[in-house]
């Protein structure tokens, strides 16, 4: 946390991107100074035994701070043997608190989608999330999908795990979840995109437009919004 403070802004600096309407503490830093202080606690805490490197990554949840948070999921997601550590209680400590999208999203890419992945946490532990009165766990549910395909987070495909859990919430219309759901479908689809259209076509009377639109899309062009990479 010291060397957190120590480049902290003023909150009329923050980047304009840190805007996330959160409780936590904003000390403003950019990605590329949480990143660098990330490195920095990385290389002193390599040798750690798993273990010791959660505890650490609790008390940092612990401090309440967004920034902190943020260094906390990517120490763990970096750190080799903290994932395969980590305990089903684990992920509840260090997700509570979650109230803005930016922490939830780096959250379930960097620690619960690839624990889930190594099936350090089981299915009905995620499904509670997707029942959970709770946007932000709602939404870390559907963007634990995203590691189960996503290459650079060790995603391999798992069609059905993902679309599994996208049927739970596929009737959510909390914007948050609905942007989940079309980014965990749209993720999938670069797997298996045909079963992804026929997950399309099954629940088309159901779910909400814009997933459709952004998901069919994808499945039609291969990027998000039509005409994005279009020549003037």
């Amino acid at each position: 946390m010291r060397a957190l403070r120590a480049i902290a802004r003023e909150p009329s600096q923050h980047p304009a991107s840190g805007g996330f309407g959160t409780r936590m503490e904003r000390l403003g830093l950019t990605a590329a100074e949480i990143y660098a202080i990330s490195d920095a606690s990385l290389a002193r805490i390599r040798s750690w035994p798993g273990r010791e490197t959660i505890r650490l990554a609790i008390a940092l949840v612990d401090s309440r701070g967004f920034d902190a948070r943020q260094v906390a999921y990517d120490l763990l997601w970096r750190h080799r043997g903290a994932l395969e550590a980590l305990q089903p209680a684990d992920l509840g400590l260090l997700g509570r608190g979650m109230d803005n999208w930016a922490t939830v999203d780096t959250f379930a890419c960097a620690v619960s989608g690839p624990a889930w992945r190594m099936r350090r946490i089981d299915d009905p532990r995620v499904h509670r999330w997707a029942h959970s009165p709770d946007r932000w766990w709602r939404r870390a549910a559907l963007v634990s999908t995203v590691p189960l395909n996503l290459k650079s987070r060790g995603g391999t495909g798992d069609t059905p795990r993902t679309l599994a859990l996208c049927e739970v919430l596929v009737d959510d219309q909390d914007d948050m979840v609905e942007k989940a759901l079309s980014w965990a479908l749209r993720e999938l689809a670069k797997r298996d995109a045909p079963a992804v259209a026929a997950f399309l076509e099954r629940f088309r009377a159901r779910i909400m437009p814009r997933v459709v639109r952004e998901v069919g899309t994808k499945l039609a062009t291969g990027v998000k919004r039509a005409g994005r990479y279009s020549r003037g």
